[in-house]
């Protein structure tokens, strides 16, 4: 079995990690494939259907690049997690939530998050494991995970550039809670419908802060360091 214990004595260069800025062209078609292939296996199979040798040779990569692009099966899974964020903010800008307050809008944006994880369990199920299983040799890319889910929930409360610490507080919360909702739902512990009411809940947090119920600029004070 392809274990992350085992994944992780590969090559330790991650080209996929450190290098992410400096990519060719034609390394970053490569990186796509790779992580393109990866979804396509997950979608198939869940976590234990990603395997690094069906990964490479999916994507049509040898063995030795992927490893240096990522060093192991949860490297993999955590950066697929981002790609997906990335392609579901895009989304959302094209499509912003239309909430008449700042908590209404996070709310309909993790719902609509969801409703794209619930089309595809085994995806979800597999990125959430990835993230579980992530050590301190993953911490980059759960890093960029959490910096875009950031994104898109400051998107949601009306594109604040400057967030308060209190405001950033309160989407730490937000997010805390729409990952543990997350693995409840997908282990069947809790339904779609009590993951909403979780998630409305826990955004009225939004609506206590300088985000306001019209998304207006914050009061000045300190900002946190995030």
């Amino acid at each position: 079995m392809d274990t992350p214990g085992r994944e992780a004595s590969g090559p330790s260069a991650a080209v996929g990690r450190s290098a992410a800025p400096t990519l060719t062209e034609r390394q970053r078609a490569r990186r796509r494939r790779i992580l393109h292939a990866t979804s396509r296996l997950a979608c198939r199979g869940g976590f234990e259907a990603v395997q690094m040798r069906e990964v490479a040779e999916s994507s049509q990569v040898a063995l030795g690049t992927l490893y240096r692009y990522f060093p192991s099966k949860v490297h993999l899974l955590v950066a697929t997690m981002q790609d997906q964020l990335e392609q579901l903010h895009g989304t959302l800008r094209k499509s912003p939530p239309a909430g008449e307050t700042a908590a209404d809008r996070v709310a309909e944006t993790l719902m609509r998050a969801f409703g794209a994880l619930q089309r595809e369990p085994r995806l979800a199920e597999a990125m959430a494991r990835a993230l579980t299983f992530a050590d301190r040799s993953v911490s980059p890319e759960v890093d960029q995970v959490s910096r875009r889910t950031t994104a898109i929930i400051l998107d949601a409360m009306g594109g604040l550039e400057n967030p308060t610490a209190e405001q950033r507080s309160a989407v730490r919360v937000v997010e805390h809670t729409w990952h543990s909702t997350l693995i409840a739902w997908l282990s069947g512990r809790a339904s779609l419908a009590q993951v909403r009411v979780d998630i409305e809940t826990v955004c009225r947090l939004i609506d206590l802060t300088d985000a306001g119920a019209s998304g207006r600029a914050p009061r000045s004070g300190p900002v946190g360091s995030g």
